[in-house]
């Protein structure tokens, strides 16, 4: 992964796990062990899916850039759908406590959008790629001082 790409990633993920550990620790206080179980479920469900689909979406603009667009509509949308799905999922769950869950899920998944906004709008990502294969020295104007 190209160091443009990690660094957005790390920009992305320590935003969400500081605010799932938040989260947890909130959970823990209002509904006990399985209320920080459950936040802290969601908040590495997030990293995990948000974070695969960064990865895929930045392969798709190396490989195939004139679908990068259309992969990122789909892609976003195929996240929210899958999260909806685990909520659905463990709606009824005994394992640990789904309001928790679902709460650290919805807070979780914005804090990585907001982080990964930021993340690309702060990086200084070249658009055209110099080329540097010639070696030629830019060529000094007339009126260089």
């Amino acid at each position: 992964m190209p160091s443009n790409d990690a660094r957005i990633l790390l920009q992305a993920a320590v935003p969400t796990a500081a605010v799932g550990a938040i989260a947890a620790v909130v959970s823990g206080v209002v509904a006990g062990g399985k209320g920080a179980l459950g936040a802290v479920v969601a908040t590495l469900v997030v990293i995990l899916f948000m974070g695969i689909g960064l990865y895929v979406l930045q392969r798709t603009a190396k490989t195939l850039p004139h679908l990068f667009q259309a992969m990122g509509l789909l892609l976003y949308t195929a996240q929210i759908l899958l999260l909806f799905i685990f909520v659905a999922a463990f709606k009824n769950t005994t394992l640990f406590n789904p309001k928790a869950f679902a709460i650290t899920l919805v807070a979780t998944t914005l804090a990585w959008i907001g982080a990964q906004a930021r993340a690309h709008m702060n990086a200084k990502i070249l658009y055209v790629e110099p080329d540097s294969a010639k070696g030629d020295k830019p060529e000094k104007s007339e009126h260089s001082s």
